[in-house]
């Protein structure tokens, strides 16, 4: 049996730049867990465990409690013997057991696109312009937040305002109802929409019967509109990955890989199927943004623009990943230092 590796963890809270603002509030403050861990031959390896406010599974204190039982020392048996809940910590480990770099013979691309993450409200035309300037083609913009008349009205302004060829994705969070839903796929037909993000979804702590229909309902709008729509939310685990395989999902899967336990089994799954994957920020510091994007650069699935145009971030620069642009290297990944983020909370 493997002699078990010596792990440390440390907490961290740190403040946006800016409060985002979703359909579930404006969110502030970013809480989570890194893990360092150190091999019996002195190496050492980086994860955190960052799990999002609302989405299914452990929340930030009984991950560090789960952390502290650990006792200090952990192998591949203790990982696996945890359970389901604390997915986002068990991802963490497994990032850090297995902390290797990308490699530059090929088998990685030297780039991925990104799309750019716009405000909600009024404030995506200013941010809008900005970003196409610098070259973004592709925009996600927050909806769901006000009025769903004033933010239908504002949709064509975004337009309009998009450069030619350029395209945009809405991410409503959750927040709408059937009718509205409906409303805007209906919108959206004749638009430069790419796809429509998490329209729906059962509240969280939802019952099973709530649960189904609300999968039922997001079924049904997949099948009556053009526009595709993307799973986020409905996907805060590796159960709900298969389980929306198992469904028949006709749709685009945002897959967060700083919430999976097991990523790999995760997206054996869904390159079977040929299903279609947006790799996605969970707003994680630098160093679970170097294990997301490392995930990413490894998907050998048809590429999509990745949903990691979010940094600048934290007011403390020190814990932000690559600087949001059109592109992202692999070297830009690369260049990561997850021992300085380390050391910045010690």
């Amino acid at each position: 049996m493997p002699e078990p590796c010596r792990i440390e963890f440390r907490r961290y809270r740190l403040p946006f730049r800016a409060p985002l603002r979703t359909a579930h509030g404006s969110w502030a403050v970013r809480e989570g867990v890194l893990v360092r861990v150190e091999r019996p031959d002195g190496s050492t390896g980086f994860g955190e465990a960052a799990p999002i406010p609302g989405f299914a599974g452990a929340g930030i204190d009984e991950i560090e409690v789960a952390s502290r039982a650990l006792g200090g020392r952990c192998g591949p048996e203790m990982i696996e013997s945890l359970p389901a809940a604390l997915n986002t910590l068990r991802g963490a480990l497994r990032a850090a057991f297995h902390d290797e770099a990308l490699s530059a013979d090929g088998s990685a691309p030297a780039y991925l696109g990104v799309a750019a993450l716009l405000p909600a409200g009024r404030a995506v035309l200013g941010a809008l312009s900005a970003r196409a300037e610098s070259g973004f083609r592709l925009f996600k913009w927050k909806v769901g937040v006000g009025d769903v008349s004033d933010e239908l009205a504002l949709l064509d302004d975004v337009c309009a305002a998009l450069p030619s060829g350029a395209r945009l994705r809405l991410d409503a969070n959750g927040a709408w109802d059937r009718r509205r839903a409906e409303r805007w796929l209906e919108r959206c037909a004749e638009r430069p929409i790419e796809h429509v993000e998490q329209p729906c979804l059962a509240a969280p702590g939802a019952g099973e019967t709530e649960r189904r229909r609300g999968d039922d309902l997001l079924l049904g709008l997949a099948g009556d509109f053009p526009t595709p729509i993307a799973l986020d939310e409905s996907l805060a685990s590796d159960a709900d990955v298969d389980r929306w395989l198992g469904s028949g999902w006709p749709g685009v899967f945002v897959v967060k890989p700083a919430l999976l336990g097991d990523a790999s089994s995760s997206l054996a799954a869904l390159r079977k199927r040929r299903a279609p994957v947006v790799f996605s920020s969970a707003l994680e510091t630098a160093i679970g943004a170097r294990s997301a994007l490392r995930v990413a650069f490894r998907w050998d699935g048809e590429p999509k623009a990745l949903g990691f145009g979010v940094w600048p971030l934290f007011a403390d620069a020190r814990f932000d990943g690559p600087r949001a642009a059109p592109f992202v290297r692999r070297e830009d990944v690369e260049s990561l230092d997850p021992e300085a983020a380390w050391n910045a909370l010690g």
